[in-house]
């Protein structure tokens, strides 16, 4: 048997785990209650609730938009799956996401960030620094594309070109205006069903 017909043996672990697996792991084992998810966030593990109903149009509007552009052997979804960053001591769960789905393998609980290509973040008041700031700092040293929606100023932001330092491009429109979505997507985005119905005169529905 040749060493390249020879099985893959899994080295043993050398040292102890590091400050950040410790809490990667804990973070992955929480039992956290229905409708809510774990991230870990400036080394604390942050419990949150998932998006509220209201956010089902935008988020389903995007992953439809999405999907016939993504790169070959990814895809979009909304799932809850926790995405780590070791680099940056990190791991998030993006309210809709983009990632190569060789990276969905094996019963590790967690994904490496690095399959992401792209992710979207729909804010809330008491998300909305996060999403702006931490997760900004860190999906602009990672991620190809981060979409932010901004639910209190009804904006959507697509930053691309990550660097060491951040993102070095952004574009900002306000909801029911097309947004280019860079490469490697390559498509205008139609936020049109973000904006929200206007209420039917209660007179002329009377008539």
């Amino acid at each position: 048997m040749t060493t390249e017909d020879a099985p893959a043996v899994e080295e043993p672990r050398k040292g102890p785990r590091t400050e950040f697996e410790e809490l990667l792991r804990t973070t992955e084992e929480l039992d956290t209650p229905d409708g809510y998810k774990a991230e870990l966030i400036r080394g604390k593990i942050v419990v949150s609730p998932w998006s509220r109903p209201f956010y089902k149009r935008h988020m389903r509007s995007l992953r439809l938009q999405l999907a016939p552009h993504v790169p070959e052997g990814h895809d979009a979804d909304t799932s809850p799956f926790l995405f780590s960053f070791p680099t940056s001591e990190r791991a998030y769960g993006p309210d809709l996401h983009v990632a190569d789905l060789k990276a969905f393998v094996g019963d590790a609980r967690h994904v490496d960030g690095a399959a992401l290509s792209l992710v979207a973040e729909l804010t809330s008041v008491s998300t909305r620094d996060v999403d702006w700031q931490e997760k900004l700092e860190v999906y602009g040293r990672h991620v190809p594309v981060y979409l932010v929606l901004d639910m209190q100023t009804e904006e959507i932001t697509a930053f691309w070109d990550p660097s060491d330092h951040g993102y070095l491009a952004r574009m900002t429109v306000p909801f029911g205006k097309p947004l280019p979505i860079p490469a490697p997507f390559g498509f205008e985005l139609e936020t049109t069903d973000f904006v929200d119905e206007p209420e039917e005169d209660q007179e002329e529905t009377a008539e």
